[in-house]
């Protein structure tokens, strides 16, 4: 697909005039736009929410890590539309016309880093930084058909970024192709270091979030795929603690930095938050510092556990979320339902703060799904490479 940007509702603030990267750099060429939440020197960030747009002042400076990218010689042609104060998953703020999944048209997107998404689907651009606090860079890239990266905790700053939930939150970004993913991750992640072989890993409690019998001989198919270059996996021994319990624990830890972060600005005055995005942050309200002390610790127990589970070089093999895009138009409750079983795949990233990348392999119903790596903690660009690996030999046995 090669639609107009206004068609494609994906930028909320473009055209601008270009802001040029350096003359030359390893970036040189590529262009890119940025999640309205990243600072640009001059412009206001909105952070998907119409009264903090109105409300904010020109940034003084640009978050570092876009600046990194500028450096390196990429050029920042557009802000791209987030869910409402990041705190969504599927790529509908009310506040504004839904972007469109170029991809797979009729589905969405998936958020909070909706645009950046459906931007780089569409060819607008290169490659778009989003952030991923819960998913929102994993889901839209599966969605959307891209490579996206959670990268390990604090690895790459968010300094002049509007936070969610800062202990889950990490930058990320999106391209279509692995070649393109690792030239900016090079800028921006220290070296790679370490193993040249992995042990494969699964646990059959995730495969069994898949959606139905279409998901489950996709995903079978595109993981015989990634077995042919890390090895088939094994099943590793069931997490002491439960998906459920473990989803539960990274909702209300979001939820309960989420309304440490924005709670004052919501409870000033009648902000109109949207369906889904109120609740959550109301959710937040009602959870006490005792309450997230007793979760914090199932949080530290899950990362000590994965940690022993991986060592230094296993791979955990699972899918990035259960199927395809769900339809633009199933409604909220059918979105609800899909958003809660996903988040029950894409949790494990977020609590343990490893590192976890989503490769475009699979359709179901003509639509991308994604599959995915979980690693040790800074096998960021190990990942990357073994992703790029992955896809080329996927595209070489066609």
């Amino acid at each position: 697909m090669n639609a107009p940007a206004n068609t494609l509702n994906a930028y909320v603030q473009a055209p601008f005039p270009p802001i040029p990267g350096a003359a030359e750099g390893p970036l040189a060429g590529l262009t890119f736009a940025v999640k309205d939440i990243y600072n640009v020197r001059g412009q206001r960030t909105g952070g998907g929410n119409p009264q903090k747009l109105d409300e904010a002042a020109p940034a003084a400076s640009t978050a570092p890590a876009v600046q990194k990218l500028l450096d390196a010689g990429a050029t920042l042609v557009a802000r791209a539309q987030t869910d409402e104060l990041t705190f969504s998953l599927m790529g509908q703020n009310a506040h504004y016309p839904f972007p469109v999944n170029p991809a797979a048209p009729g589905r969405v997107t998936g958020g909070s880093s909706s645009g950046s998404a459906s931007a780089v689907a569409a060819g607008l651009v290169d490659f778009a930084t989003g952030s991923d606090t819960g998913g929102s860079v994993r889901a839209p890239a599966s969605f959307c058909g891209l490579l996206g990266l959670r990268g390990t905790h604090g690895a790459i700053s968010l300094d002049g970024a509007m936070p969610l939930a800062p202990s889950f939150d990490t930058f990320g970004w999106f391209a279509k192709d692995g070649e393109t993913y690792e030239r900016v991750a090079k800028v921006l992640l220290p070296a790679a270091s370490g193993n040249s072989s992995y042990r494969a890993l699964r646990l059959s409690a995730l495969d069994g979030l898949l959606l139905g019998e279409a998901e489950a001989a996709e995903y079978a198919r595109i993981a015989a795929q990634v077995a042919e270059v890390i090895g088939e996996a094994s099943e590793a021994a069931p997490l002491s603690q439960s998906i459920d319990d473990l989803y539960w624990t990274f909702r209300k830890l979001q939820s309960y930095e989420a309304w440490a972060m924005h709670g004052p600005w919501i409870s000033a005055k009648e902000r109109h938050l949207g369906p889904g995005v109120k609740e959550r942050f109301e959710f937040g309200s009602t959870i006490s510092s005792e309450a997230a002390g007793a979760e914090t610790e199932k949080r530290d127990a899950l990362r000590s556990e994965l940690a022993l589970m991986l060592g230094n070089d296993g791979l955990l093999v699972l899918p990035t979320v259960p199927g395809a895009a769900p339809l633009s138009d199933i409604g909220f409750d059918a979105l609800q339902d899909y958003r809660e079983r996903a988040l029950r795949l894409l949790c494990l990233s977020g609590l343990s703060g490893f590192p976890q990348i989503t490769i475009p392999l699979g359709t179901v119903d003509g639509a991308p799904f994604g599959i995915s790596l979980l690693g040790p903690a800074g096998s960021d660009m190990a990942l990357i490479g073994l992703a790029r690996t992955i896809l080329e030999h996927a595209k070489g046995g066609r």
